[in-house]
């Protein structure tokens, strides 16, 4: 008897033919429904994360795959260096295939040191930002971050990252923290941390108002368990009340897919992501988010299965 596969397991087997052809498919789909409504105020990007056992070159062909321009870059693998010279060929990389940076990080903030601090910022600075988001920085460093803050007019973004973390568990351990700071001094809230360390992340959002610079999207199949990440919409993470609530306090800047998961094979997952939060958007009355975001890669539907079953520009036989 042939054993039944679910979508699930058959997006995680899927070879990148298979993600490449999902991925028209979907385009193809949405650009067979008449466009109604309103440009999405909803701006999808990818941390750079998600990617971490792969190459800058790969990362940005897996985004031409995606149809995504927009990404926040760590100091991983080659994706940005903290090197002035190696992060500017870097940046060039980018720029010459219509990536744009967004945001810098997790950037760690370990110690309350101005030449570290400096470091960071120069950091951003070059790469052209206008938000880091710190990962881990004492309470006793945040007087010293935000003069530098005020000094480059470039905003922090503090990452809470659940219940192991001792200071920053919760979106609001942050904005406890900053409620008196400089407006540039807010928070990166991480959905999935969120919601571990018991937080309702539609209401965070509010609360958080103008103190919300960035977003990192996941989806857990279990609220409570780290371990229960799946592709969002798998899970449980309320999506639709999360974008009502972004689009309720102007939210501007951008939801960030932090895949986790399959980190030597993540790019099944990842399609199925952007295509569930971009169906989210389109059900909500909103011009389909993929069709403005995927202008070029819609050729790839265009081009039929041949092209589909190369490789994207970057990848090499280790990728995929």
């Amino acid at each position: 008897m042939t054993k039944g596969i679910s979508r699930r397991n058959f997006l995680q087997a899927g070879t990148l033919a298979a993600g490449c052809a999902m991925a028209g498919t979907a385009m193809a789909a949405a650009e067979a429904v008449p466009e109604r409504g309103k440009p999405a105020p909803i701006k999808l990007g990818l941390a750079s994360y998600t990617f971490r056992h792969f190459t800058r070159a790969q990362t940005i062909g897996a985004m031409q795959t995606l149809g995504l321009r927009d990404i926040n870059c760590k100091d991983a693998k080659d994706h940005l260096p903290m090197d002035a010279a190696a992060e500017a060929t870097a940046l060039a990389d980018y720029a010459a295939n219509g990536i744009r940076l967004h945001a810098v990080g997790a950037v760690n903030f370990t110690k309350d040191e101005d030449d570290d601090i400096r470091t960071k910022f120069e950091y951003a600075k070059r790469a052209g930002v206008k938000v880091i988001v710190a990962g881990e920085p004492g309470v006793h460093t945040l007087l010293r971050l935000e003069r530098f803050v005020q000094e480059y007019d470039i905003r922090i973004a503090i990452h809470n990252h659940g219940p192991e973390d001792k200071i920053w568990p919760s979106p609001y351990d942050v904005l406890k923290a900053v409620a008196n700071m400089d407006p540039r001094m807010g928070c990166c809230i991480d959905i999935g941390h969120a919601c571990r360390a018991g937080a309702d992340v539609p209401q965070a959002i509010r609360d958080a108002g103008p103190r919300l610079f960035n977003m990192h999207a996941k989806d857990l199949a279990d609220l409570s368990n780290k371990e229960s990440q799946v592709a969002v919409g798998e899970g449980l993470m309320p999506m639709r009340a999360i974008f009502e609530s972004l689009i309720a306090i102007d939210y501007q800047g951008f939801v960030d897919l932090e895949y986790e998961i399959d980190p030597d094979d993540p790019l099944p997952g990842v399609i199925e992501s952007f295509a569930f939060m971009r169906g989210v958007l389109r059900g909500m009355g909103y011009l389909n988010a993929a069709s403005q975001q995927v202008s070029e890669s819609a050729e790839l539907v265009k081009l039929g299965p041949p092209f589909r079953q190369k490789a994207p520009k970057g990848w090499g036989q280790e990728g995929w």
